[in-house]
């Protein structure tokens, strides 16, 4: 059987190492390799590694409970059922500004298990943090600050009105709608419902600011539900998107009635690309100017 290859010979013969100039045959490392290998020949030498165990902080099962902070799908997990909404209780020593906010007291049947205080959680497509959990009466309680109440549709819902409910996102979730900040952009009114097959189009009457972020096929979120905007008509104010059966059996739009308001927020990434662009066309009026 023919002795191993050394290494010098190795590099001299591959064909490959010379051709590309990687060492070539004039290089002062051949000598040193030669005498290396002249003693050492050239053999496999197997790999020895380690796998350390994964640290318990960052195991799956622990960062499935770890939820992403103020970020949503829009895919509904439950509707809701307000229990109270009215002024936070009164603080030690009175006071407070003109305009408070208020609590809101929601019953939930599915989301108290895993939630603790601080959590966020979309209601209606709002962003609201946890304040208090009643386990006993099966209820989660929510500060709404008075900016909120001014952006949203929020302050019109009484005890008994029905609202969408949905988790912030963990690193283990599904990503079945699309990026919902829960951060209201305005409200919109609905201006038709219409029955297509066991489909309905609705129609929704919007502000231009918010029009203008909308395109066909699009997302955007209707009180937090994740839809595909079909048609934007700016001129005449409006958008419309259509509600598959399952949609309607589990989220509150189908039960509003014409003229309600519902809660609009537009698809963040078409927020960025339109201030990028309005940066661009800035700069370049400045410079030809």
């Amino acid at each position: 059987m023919a002795p191993p290859p050394t290494a010098a010979a190795a590099v001299r013969c591959h064909p490959h190492i010379l051709r590309r100039g990687l060492l070539p045959a004039s290089s002062p490392l051949l000598p040193f390799a030669s005498r290396v290998a002249s003693s050492t020949p050239l053999r496999a030498q197997p790999l020895r590694f380690s796998l350390s165990p994964v640290p318990k902080s960052i195991s799956s099962s622990s960062t499935s409970h770890i939820p992403v902070r103020s970020l949503f799908t829009g895919i509904v997990e439950e509707v809701g059922r307000v229990r109270r909404i009215g002024p936070p209780p009164t603080p030690p020593g009175g006071g407070g500004d003109a305009a408070p906010g208020v609590d809101l007291e929601v019953e939930t049947k599915n989301l108290l298990a895993g939630t603790q205080l601080g959590d966020s959680i979309a209601v209606d497509g709002t962003c609201l943090t946890v304040a208090a959990i009643d386990t006993a009466a099966s209820t989660l309680t929510f500060g709404v600050a008075p900016e909120t109440l001014r952006c949203t549709s929020l302050g019109e819902r009484v005890a008994g009105d029905d609202v969408n409910l949905e988790r912030a996102l963990t690193p283990a979730s599904r990503m079945g709608g699309h990026f919902v900040q829960g951060h209201v952009d305005g409200t919109g009114e609905i201006a038709a419902f219409r029955p297509e097959g066991d489909s309905i189009w609705v129609t929704v009457r919007a502000p231009p600011e918010i029009l203008s972020l909308l395109v066909p096929k699009g997302f955007v979120a209707v009180d937090g539900t994740s839809l595909t905007v079909v048609n934007v008509n700016e001129e005449a104010g409006w958008f419309d998107f259509m509600l598959v059966r399952y949609t309607q059996d589990n989220v509150v739009l189908p039960k509003k009635k014409v003229g309600d308001k519902v809660n609009l927020e537009a698809d963040i990434l078409g927020k960025y690309v339109v201030k990028l662009l309005a940066g661009r066309l800035e700069a370049t009026s400045k410079a030809n100017s």
